[in-house]
């Protein structure tokens, strides 16, 4: 049970603004200006949460130990600790299931005696609706409306639900859609960056801004000095509950900024860089952290983008310190001006504010690198993967290279007789175009990673600006969208005059939300995706996103490109990225002479100037002051009430899931796992969007099927990401990538082989032969197994089909935890083996034996049926992780916990 707190001498009075608030005084430990500021987050939540109970008094002296346990590259040692964040971030393809999950889970507590009502969040969770929208509608001054308008008419069940949810549980706040991404929501509105709290009437408590979210960017808050990343829904659940995150003490890597950026670069350039860089050095598991005299010359938001693709770099955390540019952007964003000067004042105190111009400030590191501002160039990163950055000015040569290249995250394996390949079809305006390798069909200025950015944003606007007035165009056939992460941003554009320019171009604005980076890019005209099928042509996306894994924009687009903004535009003029754009111009003016894009490119200095005239606190004050209200839309939705959901047995988007079937108060047996099947056998960085994806449902998909039986058509189909609250179509939408790559079957794409009677058949319609014959499951893959996207999904879709465990050669860290938070064994070869290695194919029978008290790491055996036994790793971290497994998943665990 929960005991007083050991450390309450700690307890402080600071009096700001004439009221006295309380703070634990954490500077006051001797070890504690050895700590990196990341770690000192960590240090303050265990010492306020300290009970004895879930956060011991050890944990605390275990973090403080930090510097001899990982303060140099060598350390082996591991600690394991409790952290609760102060809030969690949600947006709605995986807020509907947690919040179904959450309705499913108050039937469970009734049904076994217990209080329903128990199940509320505990700490602040917000919810923004930003993932429903999609590119329908393009190049017209009416796209937004008519997006918006089938964004309803889609989701309105989905919607009408989570209304319910904002009303029947505590502490949840929605924030309506059609006001922005999740990520710039949280940094322009949502982020506290020091808590307030007052409590009964109590003296109000001030503590650090920390946060999990749903959504592998949630990093992006590092860059205002907020500790969090993303986590798998089921967990982020838990924590919504109260249960602290296991996690083990990170290393962590002080990057350090020197230096200054080139007038010409963006902080897209400079994030692709760090990204590259961070990849090769390898920081899988570690937190990052910033300092140096180059961290002050980046903005809040340069900071944000580069903490944005953490993921993409493999950390948990990339974190800046909060320092004087961070309370001035509070200020700019129209944080209220007392509660900046608590923020301020907290955290001198506590020896949490940072000057990066100083280096005695600077604490410990567990490793250090160096980057020179100065040495970065103009970049995009693609073709396959964001962490593969090529320089623009090489961007011709290494485009051509993939074209020839095998098969690979690098190369397209085009015959030498097809290289030439071309297709030609007529457009409305009565010419005749032509595709090509390396045509640009899709050109979105999209994502949480630079649409919250106002450097590169209003950057593409003075080069859209700039193109117009030299007559420059581009095609019609190219899908071009500006989908903005806030109302301010439009704000911002509409002021600086840059919008005719952009409209001009097609970039007209399309929706607010994570729209074509997540795969919501629409169909593309039906005489441009049959040009390039019948060609089999290699045409290009190029998107200022985060991801551009294979199958993820869209099927036709097989190369995809992550750009600055202003990129993005260059690539759509050019209408091509097999163009050289030093030796080659970007169009031409209408007397015939040549533009180059050097010819329209703003400077840095030209951008700060528009930036600093136009990007006001007023802007976030008027945008943000109704935000929780919505359209009419949204307000005159009629949302169920009651503690308990009346579940609909006919939807088709809501249904109450099948986790908690058959529960019982006590603990179930555990088993080996004795004759299983591999329902498949794939390779390496199979990414969530492999496994669970996220975009539009094919036609000849079992989730199709099952939605045309229920007397859906296609146009009703929506996405995968919308239907995420229906475990049947989910089910049915697992590994139902068409860029699947499955050994067990010669062609990709989501089939598979059903072994005992060699019949290649869909993964789902696999599985439930293997259910129906009463066959236990496994899967073998390579290496970062569950890469991409934080997905609850990519581990619930697996479980209904009946995969107990995953063999890998390693694990993505979410996708890990979410594996072990539905009861599925992680297992990991032993280093430098292989199923390769091993002679495994993948059409064995595999028998696995669990030790009943099985510890974390520990070798465990597995054997086929054709006499092999190999050892491998049971990839359970921490005590916790067993006691989740043992449990059946974690939120089974807080069930039987919640009726104790």
């Amino acid at each position: 049970m929960a005991g007083a707190n050991p450390f309450q001498s700690l307890l402080k009075e600071i009096n700001v603004n004439g009221e006295t608030f309380h703070y634990f005084d954490i500077a006051s430990f001797p070890e504690y200006r050895e700590l990196p500021y990341s770690v000192r987050v960590l240090l303050e939540s265990a010492v306020r949460n300290c009970d004895n109970f879930q956060v011991l008094e050890k944990d605390v002296r275990g973090i403080l130990r930090w510097k001899q346990m990982k303060g140099t590259p060598s350390s082996e040692d591991e600690l394991e600790i409790p952290f609760k964040p102060a809030r969690v971030i949600l947006q709605d393809f995986t807020g509907v299931p947690a919040v179904v999950d959450f309705a499913a889970m108050r039937d469970a507590v009734l049904k076994l005696g217990g209080d329903p009502d128990r199940i509320n969040p505990i700490c602040p969770s917000d919810l923004v609706i930003d993932h429903s929208v999609q590119v329908d509608f393009a190049r017209s001054e009416d796209a937004l409306a008519k997006n918006q308008d089938l964004e309803f008419e889609r989701n309105r069940e989905r919607f009408t639900f989570l209304k319910w949810g904002a009303k029947a549980f505590n502490n949840m706040l929605i924030i309506p859609p059609g006001s922005g991404i999740v990520h710039q929501v949280n940094l322009e509105y949502l982020a506290r960056v020091v808590f307030q709290d007052a409590k009964d009437g109590a003296v109000r408590m001030l503590y650090p801004d920390s946060v999990v979210g749903t959504d592998s960017h949630t990093t992006m808050i590092n860059g205002l000095g907020v500790v969090g990343w993303g986590v798998g829904g089921i967990e982020a659940e838990a924590v919504m509950l109260g249960q602290a995150i296991s996690m083990l003490l990170p290393e962590v890597i002080g990057y350090k900024l020197v230096g200054k950026l080139s007038p010409l670069v963006t902080s897209t350039d400079l994030v692709l860089t760090i990204t590259k860089h961070l990849r090769q050095i390898g920081v899988v598991g570690k937190f990052v952290e910033f300092f140096g005299p180059g961290v002050s010359e980046l903005s809040i938001a340069d900071r944000a983008t580069i903490s944005n693709m953490c993921p993409e770099y493999g950390a948990t955390v990339g974190y800046f310190p909060v320092d004087k540019n961070a309370l001035d952007y509070l200020r700019q964003t129209n944080r209220a001006e007392e509660k900046v000067r608590v923020i301020e004042a907290y955290l001198k105190a506590t020896d949490q504010l940072r000057d990066f111009g100083k280096a005695e400030q600077d604490p410990v590191f567990t490793q250090i690198v160096e980057l020179d501002l100065a040495s970065v160039v103009t970049s995009v990163s693609g073709p396959k993967r964001p962490h593969d950055r090529v320089a623009v000015s090489e961007m011709q040569q290494d485009f051509r290279q993939c074209l020839i290249s095998k098969v690979g995250f690098k190369g397209f394996a085009v015959p030498e007789a097809e290289l030439g390949a071309e297709g030609t079809f007529s457009w409305t305006d009565g010419k005749t175009y032509a595709l090509r390798h390396g045509s640009v069909v899709i050109a979105a200025i999209t994502s949480c990673t630079n649409t919250s950015n106002p450097s590169v944003m209003l950057g593409a606007g003075l080069l859209a600006k700039k193109a117009v007035e030299a007559g420059l165009k581009v095609a019609p056939y190219i899908k071009t969208s500006l989908s903005p992460g806030s109302g301010v941003v439009t704000y911002y554009l509409k002021e600086s005059g840059v919008i005719p320019a952009l409209e001009e171009l097609g970039f007209h604005v399309v929706g607010y939300g994570c729209m074509t980076c997540i795969g919501n890019s629409g169909p593309l005209d039906d005489n441009v995706a049959n040009t390039i099928e019948k060609n089999n042509l290699v045409c290009c996306g190029v998107l200022s996103g985060n991801r551009n894994f294979e199958g993820r924009i869209h099927p036709n687009t097989r190369a995809n490109y992550l750009a600055s903004p202003l990129l993005v535009i260059a690539y759509a003029l050019a209408g091509t990225v097999d163009i050289d754009f030093e030796k080659q111009p970007i169009g031409t003016r209408p007397d015939g002479s040549a533009v180059f894009l050097r010819d329209i490119w703003p400077t840095r200095q030209e951008i700060q100037a528009v930036e600093k005239q136009h990007v006001i606190p007023a802007m976030f004050r008027d945008v943000y002051e109704k935000v929780e209200l919505g359209s009419p839309a949204w307000q005159g939705l009629n949302a169920p009430t009651g503690k308990l959901y009346p579940w609909d047995t006919a939807s088709t988007y809501i249904k109450r899931p099948p986790f908690f079937e058959g529960m019982t108060r006590e603990l179930p047996k555990l088993g080996n796992i004795v004759n299983a099947r591999a329902l498949l056998n794939l390779g390496d960085s199979v990414t969530t969007d492999h496994i669970s994806p996220a975009g539009s449902i094919a036609r000849n998909s079992p989730a199709a099927r099952f939605l045309s039986d229920r007397g859906l058509t296609p146009r009703d189909f929506n996405s995968y990401g919308s239907r995420r609250g229906n475990d049947d179509i989910m089910a049915r939408g697992t590994f139902a990538n068409i860029r699947l790559v499955n050994k067990l079957v010669p062609r990709s794409g989501p089939r598979t082989l059903h072994i005992p009677s060699g019949e290649e058949m869909d993964v789902f319609d696999c599985a439930q032969r293997y259910a129906g014959e009463g066959t236990p499951l496994i899967a073998l893959v390579g290496k970062d197994y569950g890469s991409g996207s934080s997905r609850d999904w990519a581990a619930k879709g697996p479980y209904l089909l009946g995969i107990r465990a995953v063999i890998a050669e390693s694990y993505e860290r979410i996708h890990r935890s979410n594996l072990v938070g539905m009861g599925i064994v992680p297992l990991q070869y032993l280093a430098g083996e292989n199923a390769e290695s091993l002679g495994l194919t993948g059409q064995e029978q595999f028998s696995i034996a669990i030790p009943e008290n099985c510890k974390p790491h520990e070798r465990i055996t597995v054997s086929t049926d054709g006499g092999k036994q190999f050892e491998v790793i049971a990839r359970f971290d921490t005590e916790v992780d067993l006691e989740y497994f043992r449990n059946g998943g974690i939120l089974n665990y807080m069930i039987r916990k919640m009726i104790d």
